[in-house]
């Protein structure tokens, strides 16, 4: 099949992976270059975070655990396994006998009280892959470069766009852009902001997500640490807010004390592409030629990428079936 994908962040560029190692002829289009995508930007944790449905995000997450972990294994360039501490300000906050996200990971016990920070009394321990986007984007990028596919630059602001090229199949894994691509009004953004910092000797990934000054959490790279973090609803501003800067790093001090004496480099940006749940799906009305869609990811693209991405190649496969 000669396929399109529409979309080269995270998502994007999972399905074309899959696709060229199915032997199927695979043109990506994208408008921006990596380092402008949000998947460049993110944190990149394993951790299912507001996306849904929850039987499927547990199934794809599931699939990307073991594809991340094998990649990790194998020395790819930004993947690691990554020692986490999830913590929690009361016992009873914990639902018996463990929350729904701890099924996927492997071994999951309690923090023993010298690796709690003051003020926890309680805390999970437990091993999740961390990918280092600035990294893994751009091997991704060159391995699907690699197997045969082509990259045409161009910005399009409706999918029927993308005919010219010829495709049997599009799949649109466009992010942000795939609700106005589309018209599925369903689509809203989630402004993340986050911020960068050099890493003072944290090795620990560390999250509270309800922390009484909001969501945080640090996660620690080969150079430097990723603090964070807002899930802004519907808020499209771009611009890092200072205020937040100061609050993010107030929470995520409380949580790593170490980082105090870490030297700020940056505040970022993203929107995350929200839905209420991922739709991963065949659509045959749209367009003279299917479309698979794997879009509303949220912020969990690095969490489930892999498993839709696998998701969409069988659809694609089931097409190409005589």
């Amino acid at each position: 099949m000669r396929v399109v994908v529409v979309g080269a962040g995270m998502s994007g560029l999972c399905c074309a992976r899959l696709l060229v190692r199915q032997g199927h002829e695979v043109t990506l289009v994208s408008a921006d270059a990596l380092d402008l995508t949000t998947s460049y930007l993110a944190a990149a944790v394993w951790f299912p975070t507001a996306v849904g449905p929850p039987e499927k995000v547990a199934r794809w997450g599931a699939s990307t655990y073991d594809v991340l972990a094998a990649e990790a294994a194998a020395d790819v360039p930004g993947v690691v396994m990554r020692e986490s501490l999830m913590l929690y300000r009361d016992r009873e906050s914990v639902l018996p006998p463990l929350p729904g996200w701890a099924g996927e990971v492997g071994d999951v016990r309690p923090a023993r009280p010298d690796e709690l920070p003051p003020g926890y009394p309680y805390g999970l321990r437990f091993v999740v892959p961390l990918v280092e986007m600035p990294l893994y984007l751009p091997h991704l990028y060159a391995e699907v470069l690699a197997a045969g596919a082509r990259h045409v630059v161009r910005r399009v602001s409706r999918l029927d766009e993308v005919l010219d090229l010829a495709p049997d199949v599009v799949v649109n894994a466009s992010g942000m852009a795939a609700g106005a691509l589309v018209g599925d009004d369903t689509v809203f953004p989630v402004r993340g902001q986050i911020v960068r910092v050099s890493n003072p000797g944290v090795h620990l990934s560390v999250r509270d997500e309800h922390h009484p000054g909001g969501r945080a959490y640090v996660h620690p790279r080969s150079e430097d640490c990723i603090l964070g973090g807002t899930l802004d609803v519907g808020d499209w501003h771009t611009e890092p807010d200072p205020a937040e800067t100061a609050a993010i790093l107030e929470r995520c001090i409380d949580i790593a004390p170490r980082l105090a004496d870490a030297e700020v480099l940056e505040s970022v940006v993203g929107l995350r592409p929200g839905r209420r749940e991922v739709r991963v799906e065949l659509d045959e009305d749209l367009l003279p030629v299917p479309v698979v869609h794997d879009y509303g990811h949220g912020g969990a693209g690095i969490t489930i990428g892999w498993g839709c991405g696998e998701d969409v190649a069988s659809l694609v496969g089931e097409l190409a079936a005589p």
